[in-house]
C-alpha cells in the first residue's frame, strides 16, 4: 500500500516492478494518485483515494482473498495509517503472513510535508504490528523520541534499535537504512534483540527520490524468496547502490533512480544467489 506517482521513480511505480521481478505476484492498494512525485516538480495533481480503500477491502473479503505478505510504504494521512491497522487486524491477513512496514515519514531530521504528531502516533501503532520495520535514521528518531544526529557511533544506533524494539517487541526485526559510521560511508543495519549486523557501502552524493522505496521493495522481494533478513538487506543495498551508479552521471535524469537498467542483475541475485 503506497501512492502512485505517475512520473518519478518512487512508491508503487518502483515497488510493483521490483516485487514482480522477484517472481512474486504483487497486488497493490493505492492510497493516492499524483501526476508526479513532490520532489522538485511544480503544480502536480493529487487525487486522494482514502475513501476508496474500505470498498476495495470489502470486495477482496467477499472474494475470499488473503495475502502471504503485506508491505506498506508512504501513507499520506493518519487516517490511511489507521485503515492499514484495520486491514492487518482483519481476515485479509493470515496467521503466517509477513508484515513489513517502511514508516516513510521524514528525512534529514524533519517530517515530510503534511505529516505531524498525529500521524506519528498512528505510525507507532502500525509499527507495533509489523514483523519487520525499515526506517531511516530520521524515522527511527521520530519513533523513539531520540534526538536526531548527523554524526553518531554504534552506541547511538543501538539506542535507536532498543527504543524501536520496545515498540515492536523483542522478537521483531529492525532494519535501519542510511547508517554510516565513517566519512563517505552509508549502509544498512539489521538488528534483533539478540543480534546485530551492519552492511556498509560507499555513499554517493547523488540525492534523488525513491532510493528508500527501491531498497525496501528489493528487501521484501528477497525475503519472500526465502532469504534471511541479513542477506535480504545485502541484496537490497547492492541493488540500490547499482541503480544510483546508473543514474549519477545522467544530469537530465534528476527526478529518480534508473533502477530498470540493473533490474536484470537483481533478478539473477534473488533467483540464483549470484553476485550483483
Amino acid at each position: 500500500m503506497q501512492d502512485i506517482s505517475c512520473v518519478g521513480q518512487c512508491s508503487l511505480t518502483v515497488a510493483l516492478p521490483i516485487l514482480s521481478a522477484s517472481g512474486n505476484e504483487t497486488c497493490i492498494l493505492p492510497s493516492a494518485v499524483l501526476s508526479s512525485h513532490t520532489g522538485g516538480f511544480k503544480d502536480y495533481t493529487f487525487r486522494d483515494l482514502t475513501d476508496d480503500i474500505p470498498g476495495i477491502v470489502r470486495h477482496w473479503l467477499s472474494e475470499g482473498i488473503d495475502f502471504d505478505a503485506f508491505y506498506t510504504g508512504y501513507l499520506g494521512t493518519a487516517r490511511q495509517v489507521g485503515l492499514v491497522i484495520e486491514i492487518l487486524g482483519g481476515k485479509l491477513r493470515k496467521p503466517s503472513s509477513l508484515v513489513v512496514v517502511d514508516p516513510a515519514m521524514g528525512d534529514n531530521g524533519v517530517f515530510y510535508k503534511g505529516l505531524d504528531g498525529e500521524f506519528l502516533r498512528e505510525m507507532e501503532k502500525l509499527v507495533a504490528m509489523a514483523d519487520i520495520i525499515i526506517p531511516n535514521v530520521t524515522e527511527a528518531c521520530m519513533l523513539t523520541g531520540i534526538e536526531y544526529r548527523t554524526e553518531y557511533d554504534e552506541a547511538y544506533v543501538r539506542g535507536l534499535v532498543d527504543g524501536l524494539l520496545r515498540i515492536t517487541g523483542n522478537e521483531k526485526t529492525i532494519v535501519i537504512t542510511g547508517v554510516g559510521f565513517k566519512q563517505g560511508e552509508t549502509g544498512a543495519c539489521v538488528y534483533t534483540a539478540n543480534s546485530s549486523f551492519h552492511y556498509p557501502h560507499e555513499k554517493l552524493e547523488k540525492n534523488v527520490s525513491g532510493t528508500g522505496d527501491i531498497f525496501a521493495s528489493a528487501f521484501v522481494g528477497a525475503m519472500m524468496n526465502g532469504f534471511g533478513a541479513v542477506e535480504s538487506a545485502k541484496i537490497a543495498a547492492d541493488f540500490t547502490l547499482a541503480a544510483i551508479k546508473e543514474t549519477i552521471n545522467r544530469p537530465v535524469h534528476w527526478y529518480g533512480v534508473k533502477f530498470e537498467t540493473v533490474l536484470g542483475r537483481y533478478i539473477e541475485r534473488v533467483n540464483k544467489n549470484s553476485d550483483l
